[in-house]
């Protein structure tokens, strides 16, 4: 029997620093030789971009950018052949890591690695949702009143029902007694999450990611004992391709869950409120001129996360932003020349380009489109 490529899925909600994280995994890989899928709801790649630049030339790591929509979902013709691709590259591949969309459940990921095109080649070895810490103590993700706050909470509360392993980040600046009550919230939302792991520095120890093998199945010389299977709800729900899998793991076995494909249909038939659109700019931008703007529009706008590159007026290097809702940062990259054009990704509930356009421009003086 030919040996499982094992694949661990990084989920959580947009950021929660799961890019930073999977970053440091992939620095600190040893001596595995990885491929790694990312996916982004935007249609430019920021997240790939900040992975290669970790990894440079090495020919052990294998990068493959997703955007423009959601990984495995049901348009995503990708995904599938990605991974066909892969498994005929198995002598050269030792593990998987896919980093979801902010916006997407692992359970789209999960299903499609039970199917008959990949049950025979992949294995899931564990599910890590990141989160972001600070936000999840400062009430961000209860259910509010506004619209998009309850349907960041509902995605929020989804990715930590899915997940195998919680990764607290963002923690470098809270105490004990904040760390305890973190972990206490986590627990109340997902009491079936099996552990969960500091990230001091964006940094997790490789041992506590990859190689789990939490979903391996058990096998028996002469007794085979299957777990239940939860519930299968959807017209299309099939059973499972490999069912050998589930064999004496309650929770790995997916018996904990319903891992049906009504728990992650299309993203747009689930919510079109979530929306992501770029502004671009073709002049150099005052640094100031333009964190004040994009704080305003944060304000202003229902944005939950901002990305991107832009050109300064006063450095030749180009300028990381990263925002998420009104904690806005703005990195040099002394490794990249700034490129003519400044782009930036906006991802939120109904928010209006147009309006995040006009007062980019007012307040910096340069035209974004």
């Amino acid at each position: 029997m030919k040996q499982l490529i094992p694949v661990t899925i990084v989920t959580g909600f947009l950021g929660a620093g799961k890019t930073t994280l999977l970053r440091g995994l992939v620095e600190r890989r040893q001596t595995r030789r990885l491929a790694l899928l990312i996916n982004e709801f935007g249609e430019i790649s920021v997240d790939g971009a900040l992975v290669r630049d970790g990894v440079g030339d090495d020919p052990q790591v294998c990068i493959q950018d997703f955007p423009h929509g959601l990984i495995a979902y049901g348009d995503d013709v990708l995904f599938v052949p990605a991974m066909r691709a892969i498994a005929e590259r198995r002598a050269q591949i030792d593990h998987v890591l896919i980093e979801t969309s902010g916006l997407a459940l692992p359970t789209a990921v999960m299903e499609l690695l039970q199917s008959a095109a990949l049950a025979g080649d992949f294995i899931l070895d564990a599910t890590l949702a990141v989160v972001d810490t600070p936000l999840l103590l400062s009430d961000r993700f209860e259910h509010g009143p506004r619209e998009g706050e309850s349907a960041a909470a509902t995605m929020f509360d989804q990715q930590l029902e899915y997940a195998d392993v919680v990764v607290l980040n963002k923690i470098d600046e809270l105490d004990e007694a904040a760390l305890l009550l973190a972990e206490t919230r986590v627990r109340r939302r997902a009491p079936k999450v099996r552990f969960l792991e500091l990230a001091y520095r964006a940094q997790l120890d490789i041992r506590l990611a990859l190689g789990l093998r939490l979903h391996q199945p058990t096998r028996t010389e002469h007794t085979h004992v299957f777990t239940p299977l939860a519930t299968m709800p959807g017209t299309q729900a099939a059973p499972l391709a490999g069912q050998n899998r589930l064999n004496g793991h309650a929770h790995s076995g997916l018996g904990a869950h319903s891992h049906g494909l009504a728990t992650h249909k299309h993203f747009h038939e689930q919510d079109p409120g979530w929306l992501s659109f770029v502004l671009r700019s073709d002049a150099p931008q005052d640094e100031e001129q333009l964190k004040s703007a994009l704080l305003e529009a944060a304000r202003a706008e229902p944005i939950l996360r901002s990305k991107g590159y832009i050109r300064l007026r006063d450095t030749a290097n180009a300028v990381l932003v990263q925002g998420v809702r009104a904690r806005l940062t703005l990195q040099a990259d002394a490794a990249r020349v700034a490129a003519p054009r400044s782009q930036l990704v906006f991802i939120g509930y109904h928010i209006n380009r147009v309006k995040v356009a006009a007062l980019l421009t007012e307040r910096t003086g340069t035209a974004w489109r």
